[in-house]
């Protein structure tokens, strides 16, 4: 009873995070937030890295892909590897990509960061050795999904023209923020997983809390070519 209360649970949290309003949606920023990036100008290391951290924070993409990639890793040596992976992936993306305008369309990105979802899904419901008898590298999908949900925030940037005047130091500040926001996430996850997995029936509701993480990477993807092809 106790497992699937606590499945009950993550489905429940898997559907908000869908829920979102449209200022959440993926890479989005809020209005308010928005205004801000394009009317400042000079270092304001502060205000840059609490925008990281809350984009982090609320960034359900960014946290269901964290949630696949730790969802069986025990050991915090294991963790710490995996969440380096990803956070050098999106860092160097976010930077690079901004500093030197480099932006894709931001639909097509959010659709990728959305198969990224699903990827881990699959890898942990063990699809791939089953269907192709063989197993993805996990720490090199881990960098390369990364590298995609880097460039997705630093297309996001683009689009709102920040000014030139402090860019380095205020992306820099940006993503720290965005770190300071990944750690606080997977704390969360870390002590929500921990309670989980004590009770006797995790690794019953395991298979099926993956297969909605899958359904829900999938209609992220859907949502997102539906609005490129729309555009």
């Amino acid at each position: 009873m106790m497992a699937r209360r606590h499945a009950l649970a993550f489905l429940t949290l898997l559907l908000m995070l869908l829920g979102a309003s449209g200022e959440a949606l993926a890479h989005a920023v809020a209005e308010g937030d928005k205004g801000y990036i394009q009317e400042i100008y000079g270092v304001h290391l502060i205000s840059f890295m609490y925008l990281g951290a809350k984009h982090m924070v609320t960034g359900y993409d960014h946290i269901l892909f964290l949630l696949g990639v730790i969802f069986f890793l025990y050991r915090m040596q294991h963790i710490a590897i995996y969440v380096s992976l990803f956070a050098i992936g999106h860092s160097t993306t976010m930077l690079l990509g901004v500093y030197f305008n480099i932006g894709i369309n931001s639909y097509l990105i959010d659709a990728i960061i959305g198969l990224s979802v699903v990827y881990k899904a699959l890898d942990n419901i063990g699809a791939y050795q089953r269907w192709f008898g063989f197993q993805p590298n996990t720490k090199v999908a881990t960098l390369v999904f990364g590298l995609f949900h880097g460039f997705g925030l630093s297309s996001k940037i683009i689009e709102y023209d920040i000014s030139p005047d402090g860019l380095v130091s205020n992306l820099l500040a940006f993503n720290v923020g965005v770190e300071i926001g990944q750690l606080l996430a997977l704390s969360a996850i870390l002590i929500v997983m921990g309670f989980w997995r004590r009770t006797t029936g995790f690794f019953r509701h395991a298979y099926t809390a993956n297969v909605a993480m899958m359904c829900a990477g999938f209609m992220l993807v859907g949502y997102q070519l539906t609005g490129y092809f729309i555009a």
